[in-house]
């Protein structure tokens, strides 16, 4: 699943779009997790595009009639760009056409990902983005606001990770990565956190996100960048899928935590209350 690296990656290669117009909207498929709204044709087309950036996994693209298009990736999606020739796939289920001949297209094999549109002052009325936690990568994101947020909580620390109603941002992969550089077991409880262990964890979600966004991302299955190129951050996984793998002769595991696989080095990584 796309997570902040990849999306924010994936910004990044819709920036040849800025200033380009749409001169005409594609629909393949008229139901990916949601039905695609009726009224993308009318409001996009003839539009130019005047913003490209993103909100937690959201992709965001602002239009010059104070639009946006927001596109949420889902478990396999990506958005392809492609000049001058451009040939249907499968699953090909989004297509916008600019002048100068390019196409932004949404391919998704598992029709998990999302399209919706909103006046742009009107971005944070959106249900699923006035929920969403600090941003991963804010200056915001600090010991203090997180010791608020789980101080009192009995929740596994990786499972706090992952609710992007505390944290916007942070997937699976990611999850265990971090908390292998914290040094901190994924089965640690958050009230159990010290305040320096609080202010180490918060160094290793910005270190991690960070050096995989240098990486292009993680292409595990489908991801790939919006020019077609692997992400290379897999290649700098420490425990995630490295079960076969020691780390001064420490074991890295994996189990389900959560109906979720986490990867972790116990002995690295020890509880408050283990010997």
């Amino acid at each position: 699943m796309p997570e902040l690296p990849e999306v924010e990656t994936t910004i990044r290669g819709l920036y040849i779009l800025k200033n380009k117009k749409i001169i005409k909207v594609s629909v393949n498929t008229k139901k990916l997790r949601y039905l695609i709204p009726n009224s993308l044709n009318n409001l996009l087309k003839n539009q130019n595009i005047i913003k490209i950036h993103r909100i937690a996994k959201y992709i965001i693209i602002d239009l010059n009639n104070n639009n946006s298009l927001i596109i949420h990736l889902g478990m396999s999606g990506r958005l392809k760009i492609i000049k001058d020739n451009y040939l249907k796939q499968k699953h090909d289920h989004f297509i916008l056409h600019f002048d100068q001949n390019y196409f932004m297209i949404l391919n998704d094999s598992r029709k998990f990902g999302f399209i919706d549109i909103t006046k742009t002052k009107e971005l944070f009325s959106k249900k699923y983005i006035s929920n969403l936690g600090i941003d991963a990568l804010s200056r915001k994101l600090n010991a203090k606001y997180f010791y608020k947020k789980v101080n009192k909580s009995n929740v596994d620390i990786k499972q706090i990770l992952l609710n992007q109603n505390i944290i916007s941002g942070i997937g699976n992969i990611y999850a265990s990565e971090i908390l292998f550089d914290a040094r901190i077991s994924p089965f640690e409880k958050g009230c159990n956190l010290t305040i320096i262990q609080i202010g180490n964890l918060i160094t290793s979600i910005k270190k991690i996100i960070r050096k995989a966004i240098t990486f292009g991302g993680s292409s595990i299955r489908d991801y790939r960048a919006s020019d077609g190129t692997i992400g290379n951050f897999q290649l700098n996984f420490k425990v995630y899928g490295k079960v076969k793998k020691k780390i001064n002769n420490y074991r890295i595991i994996k189990t389900i935590q959560h109906g979720r696989s986490t990867y972790y080095c116990p002995e690295l990584q020890k509880e408050q209350n283990s010997n």
